[in-house]
């Protein structure tokens, strides 16, 4: 690869530790409640792992937080091809994402390197059918919901691979209504179709499909402690057993109970950091066909929220478990990410768990 087009959404993701499930629509209201940027922290370890391996290679990006910034900080003297002007963080566009990839394909990139979620996927992907060329694109995930399969797994493999790839593949870019989302309710619709880098590290589109969670509600029910605060974290099989409790769960959203009691309902970090008292368990299950279980649609589970718990749940039905093979994390933390890893048991039923590798 003899050059890269790098573009960073710069609000990606703040709206999910404060509770908001994204950030299209309601940056002020992500302000408000204290998000910091995430995206340009996750751009700077994907352009440092790409230097490591690529140190060469011509990097053309937006001005500022839009790329040129972390660019720079990754050792690379990029030419900056696109300007919002003075626009600060949360006041650049999907408009200027745009452009600054129409500038990269105007000079032949090989590759067009993006920061963000599902709606900066769209906009890439969109300019690059547009240009009816075969430039491949590759996703540094940083939003809140990631449903397309153009994404590294983490921002380091997404530098890795767009270093050493030497092949692509077409790729699905979906995207999901967000105010629906917000709502509880998933609307999923595909956008594109892209080539992406092959590569191990490309994690795959979520599945929408579940399998019954009946008795691993019932089990899990069974077994709770009236002295322990649980985090339950989004998704159906999390609200099954929920729901088994006598909760009204928020399907999207991360909830605390303890001993009958809901503490919080659709919580941000800083919520659930007020009300957990020790010990307090963490309830989550891996997104279909991915397996993530921290780093996509619960960054309301922060590091420190994780680290606050005493243990960590993963339960899934056993069909989800045959589509997924590992589970994984990215929690923005490397060193909790580390710790994390290793073989986990998920509970599968009533009274059956399996050993699952988090990798």
């Amino acid at each position: 690869m003899e050059s890269i087009g790098v573009v960073v959404n710069p609000i990606a993701g703040m709206g999910g530790r404060v509770g908001l499930k994204g950030t299209d629509g309601v940056f002020e209201e992500a302000r408000r409640r204290g998000a910091e940027p995430r995206a340009p922290d996750r751009a700077r370890e994907a352009l440092g792992a790409l230097h490591r391996r690529a140190p060469e290679v011509a990097v053309y990006t937006a001005a500022g937080e839009m790329g040129a910034a972390a660019a720079r900080e990754a050792g690379y003297e990029p030419t900056v091809v696109s300007d919002p002007g003075d626009a600060a963080v949360g006041e650049t566009t999907a408009a200027d994402t745009r452009a600054a990839v129409r500038e990269f394909l105007d000079r032949g990139v090989d590759l067009v390197l993006f920061v963000g979620g599902d709606g900066t996927a769209v906009d890439v992907a969109e300019v690059l059918e547009e240009s009816e060329g075969e430039t491949p694109m590759l996703g540094v995930p940083a939003g809140v919901k990631i449903y397309s399969s153009v994404f590294g797994v983490t921002p380091a493999d997404a530098g890795r691979i767009a270093a050493e790839f030497d092949r692509v593949e077409s790729r699905e870019v979906n995207d999901i209504d967000e105010e629906a989302y917000r709502e509880g309710e998933v609307r999923a619709e595909l956008r594109a179709v892209v080539p992406v880098p092959v590569a191990s590290d490309v994690q795959s589109g979520k599945q929408l499909s579940s399998g019954s969670v009946d008795t691993l509600a019932e089990g899990f029910a069974r077994d709770v402690d009236p002295e322990t605060t649980y985090v339950f974290g989004p998704g159906s099989t999390v609200g099954a057993i929920e729901a088994e409790l006598g909760i009204d769960p928020s399907p999207l959203g991360v909830d605390v109970w303890r001993d009958g009691e809901v503490l919080a309902r659709d919580a941000s970090e800083e919520e659930i950091l007020s009300v957990v008292r020790d010990p307090a368990v963490i309830v989550v299950s891996p997104i279909g066909g991915q397996g993530f279980v921290f780093g996509r649609g619960n960054h309301q589970i922060s590091p420190d929220v994780i680290r606050r718990a005493a243990d960590v749940e993963v339960v899934a039905s056993g069909q989800k478990l045959d589509g997924i093979g590992a589970l994984r994390v990215d929690t923005d933390d490397a060193d909790l990410d580390e710790r994390l890893r290793g073989w986990m048991h998920v509970r599968t039923g009533r009274f059956t768990t399996r050993l699952v590798k988090v990798v």
